[in-house]
């Protein structure tokens, strides 16, 4: 509002000369005056040379969002960051990649050798070995079954042992495939762990030589940035004009004359207890990587309004501290009428009160009449 104010005052400024110069010109101009003040009623006679400058245009009434901008934070998209944890206990052999380091879906990140990774080989091993043994046995069995020479019991506990041998067989299998090491060699007593996902190493615990003693430690974090969150504190005030699915536009410091494009898909239902805001998330793509976690932005979502009645900015004008616009009640014959504005953020300005819509006013040149 200072803004338009600033403007109103130095056209007012410039104005009231001319308008003086035009209503009290020389009395032997045969133009007669510039206008006439009819208690209050302005009429611009036929000859005024203000009928050259004076615009006169209808309101417009429509629909138009307003723009909110609040604080932000960009985020990695939690559905796209992955932990990487170790299966098993053991120490670092080999780190593969860097922090920040781009990785593919697969990469190997890190080597870990460990003695529970030799004992899950064994376990294969010995798996396939007893199963093997259970199926000599109970083929055995049926033959002499078959020939008459063994009771229906020794089938059955043949075939009761190999059962066994193969479900032991499917859990070592099953053990040592959920370790990412099922292309190992027999009886390696490495582990490999390997991205899963694309995207970019975030963060980093571990270094060659260290031992990942606990299974629930995180090693590092990867993270597919190509797509992101900005996260904006919103005030509790204005928690209630925002919702999910509303267009959001984002700028940030490092790319000044950058608009990035984006909308909201989440508003969280709890404020942070210390600041009062809500957290809410809009969703932007990023496959170029320019939007960075942790950067500042400022993100501005468009609220929807009701119909409003909008003027050009050109068409206000300062009297007596109140913001006034002429409104034509007859052709060229005008009325200063109050406005009470909302919103002020475009070339046109929100009307609350005192225009309606089919009004007409001046919309350029009415400072010569701001006498």
């Amino acid at each position: 509002m200072s803004y338009r104010l600033t403007r109103l005052c130095f056209a007012l400024a410039v104005g009231l000369p001319l308008a003086a110069c035009s209503s009290h010109g020389d009395k032997g101009a045969d133009a007669g005056p510039a206008f006439v003040d009819d208690h209050g009623v302005l009429r611009v006679p036929e000859k005024s040379p203000l009928r050259k400058e004076l615009v006169v245009a209808p309101v417009d009434v429509h629909t138009q969002p307003h723009a909110m901008v609040f604080p932000g934070t960009v985020e990695a998209d939690p559905a796209r960051t992955f932990n990487v944890l170790a299966p098993l206990t053991g120490r670092v052999t080999e780190l593969k990649v860097g922090l920040g380091d781009h990785v593919n879906r697969g990469q190997l990140l890190a080597v870990i050798e460990s003695g529970d990774m030799a004992q899950a080989h064994a376990d294969v091993v010995k798996a396939t070995d007893a199963l093997a043994l259970a199926q000599r046995q109970l083929e055995r069995a049926r033959g002499v079954q078959q020939a008459g020479g063994n009771a229906m019991k020794d089938l059955e506990s043949a075939q009761s042992a190999y059962n066994q041998a193969k479900a032991e067989m499917d859990r070592a299998q099953t053990r040592l495939s959920s370790l990412n090491a099922g292309g190992t060699p027999a009886g390696a007593r490495s582990i490999q762990i390997v991205a899963p996902t694309s995207g970019y190493v975030t963060a980093l615990n571990i270094a060659p030589g260290a031992y990942a003693n606990d299974p629930n430690a995180v090693l590092m974090t990867v993270a597919d940035l190509s797509s992101v969150w900005i996260t904006a504190n919103v005030p509790e005030a204005d928690v209630g004009q925002v919702a999910k699915g509303l267009a959001v536009d984002a700028t940030l410091s490092a790319y000044p004359d950058q608009v990035f494009h984006g909308q909201v898909s989440f508003v969280s239902q709890v404020l942070q207890a210390d600041t009062r805001r809500d957290m809410v998330r809009s969703v932007f793509a990023n496959a170029d990587g320019r939007l960075k976690p942790n950067m500042f932005a400022k993100a501005s979502m468009a609220v929807p309004q009701p119909a409003q009645v909008f003027v050009p900015q050109s068409a206000l004008l300062m009297n007596n501290d109140s913001t006034t616009v002429f409104v034509e009640v007859s052709p060229w014959t005008f009325e200063r009428r109050k406005v009470e504005l909302s919103y002020d953020e475009s070339a046109d300005a929100r009307v609350l009160k005192g225009l309606n819509a089919g009004d007409r006013v001046i919309v350029k040149g009415g400072v010569l009449l701001n006498d």
